[in-house]
């Protein structure tokens, strides 16, 4: 069983910047790949970024390519999303999750088992 608690949400106007960041439980995270999802209102959850549980492989979904980064801290158990040059558009809940699976799997599909509460971004124009 594998918890996930999202933080670092916010306000901010376009062209600003945020870290989200995702605690997970557990003393196995290492075997889990990650991704990050949102939903904005009235639209369908959509990927966004995801990263092997290796930490060497990552993908990111064509509209934040250049301007997210994923990553993940082994040591600290936890996930981040590196948002930058953010947009109206990006506005939405942002969901991380985990899967397990082999190492240097990334997971691009909604086919994670462990989903946190979701954290809100706003961006202003």
């Amino acid at each position: 069983q594998v918890q996930l608690v999202e933080s670092g949400g916010g306000l901010v106007q376009a062209g600003g910047s945020l870290r989200l960041s995702c605690a997970a439980s557990g003393r196995t995270f290492s075997t889990y790949a990650m991704g990050w999802f949102r939903q904005a209102p009235g639209k369908e959850r959509e990927f966004v970024a995801a990263i092997s549980g290796n930490g060497v492989n990552t993908h990111y979904s064509d509209s934040v390519k250049g301007r997210f980064t994923i990553s993940r801290d082994t040591a600290k158990n936890t996930v981040y999303l590196q948002m930058n040059s953010l947009k109206p558009e990006d506005t939405a809940v942002y969901y991380c999750a985990a899967t397990n699976r082999p190492p240097s799997t990334v997971v691009v599909n909604p086919r994670y088992e462990y989903w946190g509460q979701g954290t809100q971004v706003t961006v202003s124009s």
